[in-house]
């Protein structure tokens, strides 16, 4: 489950955007419905995505604290510094605001993904950036916490096929970074969704000792032991 810092918030949309990293040959998509046609106030759109964000901001920070079952909405509001009713008047129940936070978290992670990918010289370097990205900054990194408190809840069909979109675009991004490797020949001919599956799990697995707080991690990085890891399998033969 792929964390980072905080950075600039994006749209609250529920659903996060599809697609993969620009720079690894994989497109996002855009919605193929028909927009609606709402006249939009600038003023207080502008104003509601502030409001919106230092909301998701806050609610982070809660459930970081205090985790999914504690949290109230009213310990929300007063870490945001509005009402409880601002609250729900943005979200609505406390479960659709859990998801919106989450995929609101995780768009703005892949937002900043693409941008570093982006600007990488290399499949290897990219492979770096997806580790780094990946993993858990620190024991208890919040966003990390988010998602195991998230993913330990109840959801529903449509709750499930978020979480399920969320996790499989990080697949995807993987898989891009792994086959543009292979086709120029930086990177074995390894079998794509095998190795992703796998190298998926160790992260996952490295990411709970991190914010576990393992001993083995306070003076060794668990970036460079994922990242050696993986290069041993996706070194060509004859370049070991």
């Amino acid at each position: 489950m792929p964390t980072s810092e905080t950075g600039s918030a994006l749209p609250g949309a529920l659903s996060p955007p599809r697609g993969g990293i620009g720079a690894a040959g994989v497109g996002v998509r855009a919605d193929s419905r028909p927009a609606a046609r709402v006249p939009i106030d600038r003023k207080r759109q502008s104003s509601g995505d502030e409001a919106r964000e230092r909301a998701m901001r806050a609610a982070m920070s809660v459930i970081a604290e205090k985790g999914v079952a504690a949290v109230r909405m009213s310990d929300i509001a007063a870490r945001a510094g509005m009402s409880t009713g601002h609250i729900l008047y943005h979200f609505g129940k406390k479960g659709r605001l859990l998801l919106e936070v989450l995929a609101w978290s995780q768009a703005d992670l892949w937002g900043r993904f693409q941008e570093a990918v982006d600007r990488a010289a290399s499949p290897a370097e990219k492979l770096d950036l997806f580790v780094r990205f990946y993993l858990p900054r620190h024991e208890g990194d919040e966003r990390y916490a988010l998602w195991t408190q998230v993913l330990a809840q109840r959801h529903d069909e449509a709750g499930r096929q978020i979480l399920t979109e969320l996790l499989d675009g990080w697949d995807a991004r993987l898989e891009a970074i792994l086959r543009e490797g292979r086709d120029a020949g930086d990177f074995a001919d390894v079998d794509l969704p095998e190795f992703t599956v796998r190298a998926v799990a160790m992260l996952s697995g490295l990411s709970e000792d991190v914010m576990f707080g393992r001993s083995r991690w306070r003076h060794a990085s668990a970036n460079a032991f994922a990242l050696s890891a993986l290069r041993r399998e996706l070194c060509p033969v004859g370049q070991e």
